[in-house]
């Protein structure tokens, strides 16, 4: 594979999946170059690997020559299809997440954005309540002894509540196992060992434990078992003031668990929420019940291997 262009720069974990995927893969410049030159880098490492997709990821104009070059890859070897694909659609098919350039110019990104139709709001609601049940039935036993191990090592109150942004930007009182002390001193983001967090607590969050309490949440119909992360109402007003289409992720009810949690490792500032952003639209975008049983799986793995999400 070989991408033309460096407007878009994949993640670490992205040339890792990329890698897996295709093998080695080739990042080639065309900004400011000779196109000629652009010409000679490009037959030479489809001759060599033998190369069979070319991605389009440039910021600025391709010359007329290059064009022509690019026409003509799909005649040298009919026996073998030579793929030429934009970086939109390439994201999508193979990364899972709707690309987001890094300016304005172009909001393609945003066709087929919607809410979820009756049929398909009918399916998660019945997911919720036969997830809940389960859920609960399960985790009955570990839910009374975190509340007792938080007591032993931090007084105060056993639940957390927090504005959240819902569906539609209502606001709602997430609630949660408190994980932190209290009247800790004040940080929007979790650190590397932060002193805020006392011992049980590291377990719960490497676990999700501290999530369980959310499923009177969902109960109330304010969230879903699976959907985009709830998030704090005055970090999605520090993200919306950088991130000025932030808002999609609220045409849909939050979730406990979702795409962007079992895709991206915790975010702590506001690239990653741009990136996970990318993996809640792709969400919502295709969302399907194969989609909806996937990412279960995945968190019921990622839980049982203590990664978090």
């Amino acid at each position: 594979m070989i991408v033309l262009g460096k407007k878009y720069k994949f993640t670490t974990l992205e040339e890792q999946r990329l890698r897996k995927k295709f093998g080695n893969y080739e990042v080639i410049a065309t900004s400011n170059r000779d196109p000629q030159e652009v010409i000679a880098e490009l037959s030479k490492y489809i001759e060599t690997h033998g190369a069979s997709m070319l991605v389009l990821n440039m910021r600025t104009q391709v010359h007329d020559d290059i064009v022509k070059y690019l026409t003509k890859l799909q005649f040298k070897n009919k026996a073998k299809r030579f793929i030429i694909i934009g970086m939109s659609r390439f994201t999508e098919e193979y990364l899972q997440k709707c690309y987001i350039p890094d300016d304005n110019n172009n909001l393609h990104f945003l066709e087929n954005i919607v809410s979820y139709s009756k049929w398909h709001y009918f399916q998660k609601r019945c997911i919720d309540y036969f997830g809940v049940f389960w859920l609960f039935f399960f985790s009955w036993p570990v839910m009374l002894l975190s509340a007792v191990k938080i007591k032993q090592q931090s007084p105060g109150s056993i639940l957390f509540r927090q504005d959240r942004v819902g569906a539609n930007n209502e606001i709602f009182k997430c609630t949660k196992f408190r994980s932190m002390h209290e009247n800790s001193h004040h940080d929007s983001y979790t650190r590397e060992n932060d002193t805020r967090i006392f011992p049980f607590a590291h377990t719960m969050r490497k676990t999700r434990l501290d999530e369980l309490p959310q499923m009177w949440n969902i109960l109330k119909g304010e969230m879903h078992l699976i959907g985009p992360r709830t998030e704090w109402d005055i970090l999605v007003a520090q993200y919306e003031g950088q991130i000025p289409y932030y808002n999609e992720r609220h045409l849909v009810r939050p979730g406990i668990t979702g795409w962007a949690q079992v895709m991206y490792p915790y975010g702590a500032n506001t690239e990653d929420a741009r990136q996970k952003l990318m993996y809640d639209l792709y969400y919502i975008k295709h969302w399907s019940m194969a989609l909806e049983l996937k990412i279960a799986w995945m968190t019921a793995m990622t839980v049982i291997r203590k990664k978090g999400i």
